[in-house]
């Protein structure tokens, strides 16, 4: 999709900007029905019924009120779509790009009462993705040469969704859930009895079953990362990659010790992909990034990420007007 294309919101996956990651059982179409549904309930907009015209048409304007990067455009289109396929939008922003506040960077035309019906769950949908797309953003370029990763601490039922708004804010995904990767943790370890009985365990698992997918383990010390490594050079397993856990150590003042996990690193040698999770914020992201770890995770990316705030306006002389008053355009 071009940055001015200008069609009807029915939309091929093919044409996406950026595409959603795969999921053997997410349904995307039911995830927007059910937000309309709850919204709609079992009377639908009243407010609309009561004061707009059926057939009336306007326009209405997308406009950031903050800096960032705009995500969730290829959703809104399906959620206008699935309102009301005579919806058209012109976008003058795509998937990924930024925006500054005070910036009209799309709009949809067509019956009014269309438009409002789907403009809370859209907007909802964007400013979400919209800030987990801002903040990876920052992240992926201060984590360089490591690339960033979120985890599953995601909205519920949002998984996908989330996930989305990370590739397009210049990440990677993690895992998607349970079934495409195996993530030995901590409790894992535990009740295995131990990181060779764990690792013993999972490769017999996928033999048997005939599996092929990436396998992960956790450590937390250094003498997890030589269990590892010493099962590794005594049998053929199925390891990829290595997380190497709270290696991060805070410090005063915002600063972290990184000088374990270099260790870490230095120790597995580029034998396997590590990862560095624990105290990943936007202000250490850079240091740990420089300790040659392959990946960063960070949870903050989708658990408690802030909302861009966008708005969707028919008025917005006013709306500008009144943002200026209000500082938020």
């Amino acid at each position: 999709m071009s940055a001015t294309a200008t069609r009807n919101v029915g939309m091929s996956v093919g044409s996406l900007v950026v595409k959603p990651p795969a999921h053997p059982t997410y349904d995307l179409n039911g995830v927007i029905q059910l937000a309309l549904s709850e919204d709609a309930g079992d009377r639908g907009d009243v407010t609309c019924k009561a004061t707009i015209p059926v057939e009336m048409e306007v326009e209405a304007h997308f406009l950031a009120k903050e800096d960032g990067i705009v995500a969730g455009i290829a959703l809104a289109e399906m959620v206008f779509s699935e309102v009301d396929p005579s919806l058209k939008v012109e976008w003058y922003r795509k998937d990924g790009d930024s925006v500054h506040k005070g910036l009209q960077f799309g709009k949809v035309y067509g019956r009014a009462h269309s438009i409002v019906v789907a403009e809370r769950v859209v907007l909802n949908f964007m400013q979400r993705m919209s800030g987990i797309a801002t903040l990876t953003k920052a992240m992926a370029d201060a984590a360089q040469p490591a690339y960033i990763l979120e985890t599953r601490k995601t909205a519920p039922g949002l998984r996908l969704v989330d996930k989305w708004a990370v590739l397009i804010g210049g990440g990677q995904n993690h895992r998607m859930g349970l079934f495409d990767m195996v993530m030995i943790k901590d409790n894992h370890i535990s009740i295995a009895g131990g990181i060779s009985n764990a690792l013993k365990s999972v490769d017999l698992y996928l033999e048997q079953n005939n599996l092929k997918m990436g396998v992960e383990i956790e450590t937390r010390t250094l003498q997890e990362v030589h269990e590892v490594l010493h099962y590794a050079s005594q049998t053929k397993t199925s390891v990829t990659r290595i997380m190497l856990d709270n290696m991060v150590v805070p410090l005063s003042k915002g600063d972290v010790d990184v000088s374990m996990l270099k260790e870490a690193v230095e120790l597995i040698n580029g034998r396997f992909e590590t990862e560095a999770s624990g105290n990943v914020t936007l202000d250490t992201v850079n240091k740990i990034g420089q300790s040659r770890v392959t990946y960063i995770s960070s949870g903050s990316l989708t658990h408690s990420v802030k909302a861009l705030d966008i708005s969707l306006k028919i008025d917005t002389k006013l709306a500008l007007e009144v943002g200026r008053r209000t500082k938020r355009a």
